[in-house]
């Protein structure tokens, strides 16, 4: 992937967290005191600046784009394009192969149909890792089935880390066209080797697409310095609204696949005969678009560029360390995935012996404690680690460890009401 604008904001300028925490309402409406977020991993808080954006663009500033030359439509052109280069410098990638969809989900969709089922076939070979979240999966099943292609698995291992040989066996069998991972696990919070990924796959001349969705909000992401042909991550667990996901491709690749929706504003000229394609990105991107949210996607990235996104790793660290720490209290405790916090995205996945993870759940939300309960869209995960479900507690630049100590006490009651 090509370079872009390298002027990120990764440089932290000073965490003040009672500031950070203040810019959050559910934080600090008449109802904040009773809430403890711990679950970002699912769908991120928004602060002010976000909520003030959109309905200020709403409000003065709406219409749609690329049909109007009137002061609405071009404010509506300018926020719009703008989300689309903020996107782009925030992760270092092209804007120009930068397409806004409505979500990773929909991101991942379009590279497995629009790329997968023009470029697959009988004997072809998809890997794919047992840590996948099913956005990341069962769109290359679904190729699979159409195309006649393999998938092949890459198997985690206990420690929540991936065990690489059926990855460099299967490329050293050079039938391997796309290697699809996530950049962090969103169930285990392993961090992948997406780079040492990317290097073997394109050494033997196979594609990478990477679901970056439980990466990009918590770290420094550079999509040029990786190489990733695709990387697909989303605004609404970037602090942002939802409606909004994000692809980076790669533009030649991009330029020649087709359309994944066709209709209006993505056509270049139609006939009764046929139609021809707007160049990349707007090729991607039919109908009227997530406008309003464009804008909101760039009040999200300039709440974290004022924060630093290495500064927002290193409260993630602090906070993951904390609950590794104070967890590993509990009796009876099941914790899964790395054991050290620097292999981790700021996220704990956890089971008791005495409770369903439900029950858990339910007991903690009785507490103003919201975490989630459950398979996390990861099936084949949770059926290689050997359980039905777990509790997942996710975490935020507003999470403190007043928030981690609610949650250990909570799991207090948990255990003296099921023991």
């Amino acid at each position: 992937m090509s370079s872009a604008d390298t002027t990120r904001s990764t440089s932290p300028t000073g965490f003040d967290e009672a500031a950070i925490r203040a810019q959050f309402p559910v934080l600090t409406d008449e109802h904040g005191s009773e809430v403890v977020y711990l679950d970002s991993g699912a769908s991120a808080q928004k602060p002010a600046a976000v909520i003030d954006r959109m309905a200020t663009f709403a409000a003065h500033h709406y219409a749609n784009i690329h049909r109007g030359v009137y002061g609405l439509a071009q404010d509506a052109d300018a926020a719009y394009e703008g989300g689309r280069r903020a996107a782009a410098r925030f992760v270092n990638a092209d804007p120009r192969g930068t397409i806004f969809t409505k979500n990773v989900t929909e991101a991942l969709n379009l590279v497995a149909r629009s790329w997968g089922e023009e470029n697959l076939g009988p004997g072809d070979q998809i890997v794919l890792t047992e840590l996948e979240h099913h956005a990341n999966l069962v769109p290359w099943q679904v190729v699979a089935q159409k195309t006649g292609a393999e998938l092949v698995w890459v198997t985690v291992q206990r420690d929540g880390s991936l065990d690489l040989s059926p990855l460099h066996e299967a490329l050293a069998g050079g039938r391997v066209k796309m290697v699809a991972c996530a950049h962090v696990s969103n169930v285990l919070g392993t961090i992948l080797p997406v780079a040492e990924i990317i290097e073997a796959a394109h050494a033997a001349g196979a594609l990478v697409t990477v679901d970056g969705a439980q990466a990009v909000p918590h770290m420094p992401v550079d999509v040029a310095e990786l190489g990733a042909d695709f990387y697909g991550w989303t605004a609404h667990k970037l602090y942002g609204p939802s409606g909004i996901g994000i692809l980076h491709g790669r533009r030649e690749v991009l330029e020649e696949m087709p359309p994944f929706l066709v209709g209006g504003d993505m056509i270049s000229v139609v006939t009764k005969e046929g139609a021809t394609w707007a160049p990349v990105p707007t090729k991607f991107e039919a109908g009227t678009p997530p406008i309003i949210e464009a804008a909101g996607l760039t009040a999200a990235i300039e709440f974290l560029d004022g924060i630093g996104m290495d500064a927002v790793r290193e409260h993630g660290l602090e906070i993951t360390r904390y609950a590794l720490e104070r967890l590993r209290e509990v009796d009876d405790i099941w914790l899964y995935g790395p054991e050290r916090a620097e292999h981790r995205g700021p996220l704990v996945a956890f089971s008791l012996d005495y409770a369903h993870p439900h029950d858990i759940s339910e007991v903690l939300a009785r507490r103003g404690i919201c975490v989630r309960a459950g398979q996390h869209c990861a099936e084949p995960l949770n059926r290689a680690m050997g359980v039905s479900a777990t509790t997942r507690a996710s975490f935020a630049v507003h999470t403190t460890k007043a928030d981690i100590d609610a949650l250990v006490d909570g799991l207090g009651e948990v255990a003296r009401i099921f023991r």
